[in-house]
């Protein structure tokens, strides 16, 4: 009686244990999750390439006003956003130093023309005696030699004399072209040395931009390419431009290549350093261009091999991911230009590159 009831709660738990296995698989199969993941068709290349870049205003030529001599400022004939005229007297110099150099020139010049006369003197009385057979050749020859000495002295003090009053006229400021004062660095009563600016003369009638262009849309920056400008500080305005200047090297400090926009209409609102944003169209790409594969920048990834996307395959009637190495071009507003790796329809993961995994099974999410 004992043995049967044993073999029965052996049985009873045998059927529980397979109860709860059954259970426990069940309830695994059911925890399977097939992650959603959001994903794009690969496409060509639409042509609708519009990028902006930020900048700022100034005339096309600006001049860096300087003395050309040292000495402590006397007169500072200027004010900011004052129009000056070309030859217009705008600074002066105390002059000392070169004043006192040119007064020892003059002196030197009058020494030496004293001592050219004297020899000149001698030579015309040595001659005379020469011509009356009182005198040698070789005292004639003296003579003369000693007056052409006295004459290259003295061209070259009226030569030195020319030099200081060219000093002179170096501690004075006049304004070389026409334009409108915008900066003003000294003060009346500073020493300044020569080449140090002073001032900032806008001698330009035109206004332009200057901006810095990365280099994965320069090659593709023309002189004569058409701009839309705009001003932060004149909102609803915009202006036509036209690039003028496309640097052929980089700027070390910015690692952009500059470039010139001319505005290509009158914009006295316009003032020199206003913040600008200059947009520009690459629509007008060659034919074969637009013809390119492009993916979005988002959806591609990069490992220690290449750069890869992850195409979404369909396989027996799951979708699952396949990590795919691509060879990539330029990067464009649409995203990165296609070589190789991948086809035109084919999907790919946009989202969460990070956390997917080659092979890994998931359903579309838009």
């Amino acid at each position: 009686m004992k043995k049967h009831a044993f073999y029965r709660l052996c049985m009873l738990g045998c059927a529980m244990m397979l109860f709860m296995g059954a259970s426990c698989k069940k309830e695994v199969q059911e925890e399977k999750i097939v992650r959603p993941v959001k994903y794009t068709d690969v496409d060509y290349l639409k042509g609708d390439r519009i990028r902006t870049f930020s900048g700022s205003s100034r005339t096309e030529k600006i001049i860096n006003l300087s003395f050309r001599n040292s000495g402590i400022i006397i007169n500072l004939d200027m004010n900011l956003g004052q129009n000056v005229k070309k030859g217009e007297l705008l600074g002066e110099l105390d002059n000392v130093q070169a004043r006192l150099a040119h007064e020892q020139a003059i002196t030197q010049q009058n020494s030496a023309m004293s001592q050219m006369n004297t020899a000149k003197l001698n030579l015309n009385r040595v001659e005379k005696l020469y011509e009356e057979g009182s005198l040698s050749l070789s005292d004639f020859e003296a003579a003369r030699n000693s007056f052409r000495t006295a004459q290259q002295s003295f061209e070259s003090a009226k030569r030195s004399v020319a030099i200081q009053e060219e000093q002179i006229r170096f501690g004075y400021l006049y304004a070389p072209e026409n334009g409108t004062i915008s900066g003003i660095s000294a003060e009346v009563d500073e020493n300044v040395s020569p080449g140090q600016v002073v001032a900032v003369l806008n001698a330009g009638t035109d206004m332009e931009i200057s901006l810095g262009i990365p280099e994965s849309v320069i090659n593709e920056v023309k002189v004569g390419l058409k701009t839309l400008v705009t001003f932060t500080s004149l909102p609803g305005r915009a202006y036509k431009g036209v690039v003028t200047e496309v640097a052929p090297a980089v700027d070390a400090a910015t690692a952009t290549y500059p470039v010139r926009v001319r505005l290509e209409e009158d914009a006295d609102e316009v003032k020199s350093g206003m913040a600008a944003s200059v947009t520009f169209n690459f629509s007008d790409t060659p034919e074969e261009q637009k013809n390119r594969l492009v993916v979005p920048a988002y959806a591609v990834g990069e490992d220690s091999e290449s750069n890869f996307v992850y195409v979404i395959k369909e396989e027996d009637s799951a979708l699952f991911v396949r990590k795919q190495p691509v060879d990539l071009g330029e990067l464009t507003s649409e995203g990165f230009i296609v070589n190789s790796g991948l086809q035109k329809g084919e999907r790919i993961a946009t989202a969460g590159l990070q956390t997917l995994l080659d092979g890994q099974e998931v359903k579309l999410y838009k």
